[in-house]
């Protein structure tokens, strides 16, 4: 086996991401010789010991990181600014700041100024998830054939990069570094908009008068279903998320309204012919996904 790649990571956070890094970690033993996993609540520590999944649970966050060699942000990336103000003293030269966040812009922002001398940044997002949350969510196969993405800032040193790009390959991912810009824009196409709208249309669900919410909820079809699995995920997650990539959301919000109004355009006045090459659309897309082994 591999020596470990870390000899301390520190998980600020153990929900979904967190939790399965660290049993990755724990199975492995390649990626880090001790796994310390902070959470807010005493609830959520306690949980972590009895599930076994890292070597030593620690409250104070500033504890946590303290002689880390890695530390990782796994927390809603609204909590990033005020955890990185809290750790920065107590983070040891010479080790790398990662993180877990779906937008890189505004972690780029609230972190990258906190970050001492002689620590190193590199933003990170593994783009796998599913709607569960909390450590008991986690499993050690979650990034297998999935991206993680990395944005480093223009500068930060190759070697810290190239251990982050080696965590991730361990953990199962395909890695790639990209622009945070264009991450953020991206991401708002393929993850934000599609969660935006399936919480939309549930909360349009939620708001039919009783008979017939109760029908929509009985005769629920399948897309109907796929919808309500994409809304069960976190709200304070996914409230950061949106709320700090509000730029790009918007942009590609206000483009899809306008492809919206445009099928219901065809469907008022029965243009068939625009329908069918929307869906074949559609087609296309699913069928390149599933060609890409990411469907």
């Amino acid at each position: 086996m591999a020596e470990p790649l870390f000899q301390r990571l520190a998980l600020i956070g153990i929900g979904l991401i967190g939790s399965s890094v660290a049993r990755i970690a724990r199975e492995r033993g390649d990626i880090a010789a001790e796994v310390v996993a902070n959470a807010r609540s005493q609830k959520t520590l306690d949980r972590v010991v009895e599930l076994g999944v890292a070597d030593r649970v620690e409250p104070d966050p500033r504890r946590a990181v303290a002689g880390a060699d890695c530390v990782m942000l796994c927390a809603p990336v609204g909590a990033y600014a005020a955890i990185a103000e809290a750790i920065a003293p107590h983070l040891a030269p010479g080790a790398i700041l990662t993180d877990v966040g779906s937008t890189k812009q505004s972690v780029i922002r609230d972190v990258g100024p906190l970050v001492p001398e002689g620590v190193h940044f590199v933003p990170a997002h593994p783009v796998a998830g599913t709607e569960y949350s909390g450590p008991d969510a986690g499993f050690t196969t979650l990034f297998q054939g999935r991206w993680t993405l990395l944005t480093p800032p223009p500068g930060t040193d190759e070697a810290a990069v190239a251990a982050i790009e080696t965590l991730w390959q361990r953990c199962g991912s395909m890695v790639e570094r990209m622009d945070p810009a264009h991450h953020d824009r991206v991401m708002a196409i393929v993850s934000h908009m599609p969660h935006l709208i399936a919480f939309t249309i549930c909360g349009t669900a939620y708001d039919l008068a009783g008979e017939t919410k109760a029908e929509v909820l009985q005769f629920a079809a399948s897309g109907f279903r796929d919808f309500t699995r994409i809304a069960a995920s976190d709200p304070v997650m996914w409230r950061d998320v949106f709320l700090n990539n509000r730029e790009a959301l918007l942009e590609m919000l206000a483009r899809f309204t306008e492809d919206a109004q445009a099928m219901a355009r065809a469907v008022r006045w029965g243009d068939g012919a625009y329908i069918e090459q929307q869906v074949k659309r559609g087609r296309k897309i699913r069928q390149s996904l599933i060609d890409l082994k990411q469907a």
